[in-house]
């Protein structure tokens, strides 16, 4: 598990520091402003219905279908499950995007009623062009499942690797052509989606042996036991999921820019999410769904203790860190071109909460993990769905009221419950035998993290003039300087 972990976590690293370079390129473009809001917000739809038909948890759901006739050394019945999941979704997916792209303006009229007309037209245009992309991710996922079911990593890592060069890609050679709008951004996720999501996939699930048997009926009981997995999480949406999104659609509640400052530092945090929690989450998942599959539930639930005291020792220390140097993290990170300091203050500041749910993040990828490896499905939507639910009001009022804080401050207080509800839920089921190490591990983290982040933040504090952004080169030693107080005064306690 730890070697897979590795490949992950190396992919994941590349993917988010191209991700930079894509925000880095945006930004330098268009700044903080309306046309970068409108590129945020072209992405809403598109990815919500990339969630309705559970786009992120189809490697998750087919996984145990085909691991279980890899298990018995039957491959042939693996592939007829295959086929039997992959044409009508390929139907319904291809369906459902026309009929989106058909409603896409009523939607974003919906979505954004404090758009002017005008950005509303633009967004609705962009829309338009990306939704397509959406079919490359959902079938795209299956491929990934056929690697993952046969433990290798390195292909479905790459995914996001070329999506993200191919947006950089497209902004790039937009511009080059006089064109500095979003569209150019736009068309490279197409082309990325495309080629990393969908052609990559498909290539390294071939050179696995996938095979397409004739004539698999729709009737086979592989679809059937799909949907069983699926639906639920079709059904249900989790506020872990629909994150991104409430921070696209609620940011309007802010300034102009608002938008663009909250994706911005919503993807500076996601850094260490990624390298700590997917990364635990994606790796740790086809080993617990085995040990299920094997009936070893005490190695079972010891393992889903130890990958969650390694993402709360390991995310406390980086969320002390990133909260205490989160200004200069947005400096080094985003300040050029068009990007001015004022776009960087207005943008620290919810650097800084997105930081705190670091842990929360940690947790909950393993949490919700550990019971789709049982195939327990409906727990963790219920508990998603009615935590996304309570977080609406949230989100509103806070957004209204602080503006981008507050949207920020709604992402980690939501995170956080959620986390924590689905950690009563799994000790509920699966009994306490293993609790009292994490709670150790859990109030040692907090206690560590919280004493970190304040000599962190005193750390940074001396070597920044107050309300003045610093230069780079000051900005990188106060960021230095911040994450190597956070990690000494972690380590102390």
């Amino acid at each position: 598990m730890g070697r897979a972990a590795l490949v992950v976590a190396s992919g994941i690293l590349l993917s988010r520091l191209l991700g930079f370079l894509r925000n880095v390129v945006l930004l330098a473009l268009l700044g903080r402003s309306a046309a970068a809001d409108v590129y945020n917000a072209a992405f809403v739809i598109p990815d919500i219905l990339n969630y309705l038909m559970a786009g992120g948890y189809l490697s998750i759901t087919f996984i145990p279908i085909l691991s279980r006739h890899l298990a018995a050394g039957d491959r042939e019945e693996g592939w007829r499950s295959f086929v039997a999941v992959f044409k009508p979704l390929a139907l319904v997916m291809v369906g459902l995007t026309a009929v989106a792209l058909a409603a896409a303006g009523p939607i974003v009229d919906l979505l954004y009623p404090r758009f002017s007309p005008e950005l509303a037209a633009q967004v609705t245009s962009l829309t338009r062009i990306v939704l397509p992309a959406q079919v490359f991710f959902v079938l795209g996922s299956l491929f990934m499942a056929v690697q993952y079911a046969h433990e290798r990593f390195l292909v479905p890592t790459l995914a996001p690797i070329v999506y993200n060069a191919g947006i950089i890609t497209g902004g790039l050679v937009s511009w080059w052509l006089g064109d500095a709008s979003p569209a150019g951004f736009v068309w490279g996720a197409l082309a990325g989606a495309a080629v990393g999501n969908f052609g990559l996939q498909w290539a390294g699930a071939i050179r696995l042996g996938l095979r397409w048997p004739g004539r698999v009926s729709v009737r086979h009981p592989a679809l059937r036991e799909y949907l069983l997995l699926a639906l639920p999480l079709m059904i249900g949406q989790s506020i872990a999921v629909l994150d991104e999104q409430f921070t696209r659609i609620f940011g309007q509640l802010g300034d102009t820019g608002a938008i663009t400052s909250l994706v911005a530092a919503r993807q500076i945090n996601m850094v260490p999410v990624g390298i700590i929690a997917q990364a635990a989450g994606v790796a740790a998942y086809p080993f617990l769904a085995r040990l299920f599959a094997e009936g070893r539930l005490d190695e079972l639930g010891r393992s889903v203790a130890t990958a969650v005291r390694y993402v709360l020792y390991v995310s406390a220390a980086a969320a002390a860190a990133l909260a205490a140097g989160a200004l200069p993290a947005v400096r080094l990170a985003f300040q050029r071109g068009a990007f001015d300091a004022a776009a960087t203050m207005a943008t620290a500041g919810p650097l800084a909460l997105y930081a705190l749910a670091i842990p929360a993040w940690g947790a909950q990828q393993v949490y919700a993990r550990a019971f789709y490896a049982q195939r327990r499905m409906w727990a963790p939507v219920l508990t998603g769905t009615i935590a996304t639910i309570a977080a609406l009001p949230l989100f509103f009022v806070l957004g209204d009221r602080l503006g981008p804080a507050g949207v920020a401050l709604a992402s980690t207080l939501s995170l956080s419950g959620y986390a924590l509800a689905l950690a009563v839920m799994w000790y509920r089921r699966t009994g306490t035998d293993h609790l009292a190490v994490v709670v150790a591990s859990g109030w040692r983290a907090a206690l560590g993290g919280g004493l970190a982040g304040g000599v962190a933040w005193l750390a940074a504090r001396s070597l920044q003039e107050p309300g003045v952004v610093p230069a780079a080169g000051p900005a990188a030693v106060q960021l230095v300087a911040a994450s190597v107080a956070a990690g000494l005064a972690y380590l102390a306690v």
